[in-house]
């Protein structure tokens, strides 16, 4: 298998982007708002990049085809919580528009570099 160096990788790059914009959105909310929706938002999206990174070192395309999954099993969550921060007035309609951009980016990239991965059988 060639290792692609994750940092290097534009779904990477595109995964924190999206993790830093939550990040900075989080930060600014109460101290209840950041101890329940903001921790589990926040976890899930570091989750996606994490996943990129840890699936790309793991010496098999089958092992990172899993990682990729999970990636976007975190992208889903994060969906999930973003909606919940919206629903809880934590979220203005241009913050939500921001990372609704990101996320509708992301998501088709995801599936693409999943397509992308090898197989065990390729040499």
């Amino acid at each position: 298998m060639v290792s692609l160096e994750f940092e290097n990788l534009d779904i990477y790059k595109l995964a924190e982007k999206l993790a830093d914009q939550v990040w900075n959105l989080v930060a600014s909310w109460d101290g209840f708002a950041k101890d329940t929706v903001g921790k589990q938002l926040v976890r899930s999206t570091d989750s996606i990049g994490a996943n990129i990174a840890e699936g790309s070192g793991r010496g098999s395309y089958q092992d990172n085809r899993c990682f990729v999954r999970i990636a976007r099993g975190s992208l889903n969550e994060t969906r999930h919580w973003l909606r919940r921060a919206f629903r809880r007035n934590l979220l203005k309609d241009e913050q939500v528009n921001l990372l609704k951009s990101l996320l509708d980016e992301l998501a088709p990239r995801l599936n693409a570099y999943l397509r992308s991965i090898g197989t065990t059988r390729d040499k």
